[in-house]
């Protein structure tokens, strides 16, 4: 995997003659920013399946288990996100950045560590579910902020349609060679490999140069500060429009997020490596969607192309339920990966571009953490809700709840008139 990673990269750098003059890529601190995200996808494909892996197989965990193991990786968004808000709008965002892809590195790496000294159960999952949160609480949202600091903001659907592009060459031959890795090494030592690669994404972050102006009053006052963030989202028609439909698609998520690991391994019975073939369907979801999803977004409107991808990601869950134990069974789980990616992109590249066009340079770390603990505090709820669903009802019944509330979420958000009447990124006003 990382012999595959290296080849990406001396792809991307000796193409450079062949990308089109105005296309982003051409920007040197952009192209070296994708190329880092382009790594830590890597690693994050390997902890995306080796994890919740060790926590099905391994530790035999039952679905309210896998259920709390969500919950504990989404609960510090909640705890975290508003104070950190304020504490970024006072600091250089690219160290943070760069420390977090640090601090993950040794999160995972524990995980081997543990399993080596027969120390590893369940709880010390949790921990570091709860560790892997806090920091991508902190550092998921100053790398957002980054973003902004490079890219100018009429340009930021294009940015995050070829950060989603980055991902998606990690998505189709990430969860393979993952799944590979796991079977050869058992899921815990594959986490290691994802160790090397965060700290190598770490060292391409370290080259990178942000003049940044921070203003910040003799007088400012913490609680002030939050107070201001939350007083700017709450009342900005646009951000809680968006709050609120991406809050609902959350829930949904984290509930089949709880059950589709276990689905695929009891109720399908396939291995560890079968199981990350099927994920490359999620790659190649996120490919086709990355490709055409800022052309889209032009088209059609962002508000309608987000809707579309609540849709899509609904009608997934939906076919996964009735899925048979059969050779159509495991097509079926291979398309709702393929469903959920491309619509999590049409959601996302739209979403996060939306809400940093809105909001004033000062603001950004408020308002993203902000936003990010409105859409996340359903998320917990909705993993625990999941794994009770289908710890007493069966795992059916969680895709069949997701399917329901996404296609509902569909309707409601097309029917809105926020929503559907955005048809262009808003100019900062």
């Amino acid at each position: 995997m990382l012999m595959f990673v290296i080849r990406q990269v001396r792809e991307v750098c000796s193409l450079r003659s062949f990308i089109p003059p105005h296309d982003l890529l051409r920007d040197f601190v952009y192209r070296r920013l994708w190329i880092s995200i382009l790594i830590s996808s890597f690693g994050a494909q390997i902890t995306l399946l080796a994890l919740p892996l060790t926590a099905a197989v391994m530790l035999d965990a039952s679905p309210t288990q896998m259920g709390l193991l969500t919950f504990f990786e989404v609960f510090p968004y909640v705890l975290l996100s508003l104070p950190g808000g304020v504490w970024l709008d006072r600091v250089r965002k690219l160290p943070v950045y760069i420390a977090g892809e640090i601090a993950i590195s040794i999160a995972v790496a524990s995980v081997p560590i543990a399993w080596w000294f027969h120390h590893l159960q369940i709880e010390w999952l949790y921990v570091v579910a709860f560790m892997i949160g806090a920091v991508n609480t902190i550092a998921g949202t100053a790398a957002q902020i980054v973003l902004t600091q490079i890219v100018p903001r009429e340009r930021l659907i294009e940015a995050h349609a070829k950060n989603a592009l980055a991902t998606s060459g990690s998505e189709v031959a990430g969860p393979a060679a993952a799944g590979a890795l796991i079977k050869l090494l058992g899921a815990p030592i594959a986490l290691i490999a994802d160790a090397f690669l965060l700290l190598g994404s770490a060292s391409i972050l370290r080259k990178i140069r942000i003049v940044e102006v921070r203003e910040i009053a003799a007088d400012a006052d913490f609680w002030q500060d939050l107070k201001t963030g939350l007083h700017f989202v709450l009342h900005h028609k646009i951000l809680m429009s968006l709050a609120w439909v991406v809050g609902a698609w959350q829930l949904a998520y984290n509930a089949t997020l709880v059950v589709q690991i276990l689905f695929a391994t009891r109720i399908l019975g396939l291995s560890e490596h079968a199981v990350g073939l099927c994920y490359v369907g999620m790659g190649c979801g996120t490919i086709a969607a990355s490709i055409v999803g800022n052309r889209l977004s032009r088209r059609f409107g962002p508000g309608r192309c987000m809707v579309f991808g609540f849709a899509l990601s609904g009608l997934g869950w939906g076919l996964l339920c009735f899925a048979p134990n059969t050779a159509w069974g495991i097509l079926l789980f291979t398309i709702m990966l393929m469903c959920y990616a491309v619509g999590g992109v049409f959601i996302f590249i739209n979403f996060l571009a939306l809400r940093q066009a809105v909001t004033p340079e000062h603001l950004l770390g408020r308002m993203t953490s902000t936003m990010r603990w409105l859409i996340l505090i359903p998320a917990g709820p909705g993993a625990l809700l999941g794994g009770w669903l289908g710890e007493h009802f069966g795992l059916r019944y969680t895709l069949a709840f997701s399917s329901i509330c996404a296609l509902l979420l569909a309707i409601f958000a097309w029917n809105h008139p926020t929503i559907r009447a955005i048809k262009k990124l808003p100019s900062l006003k």
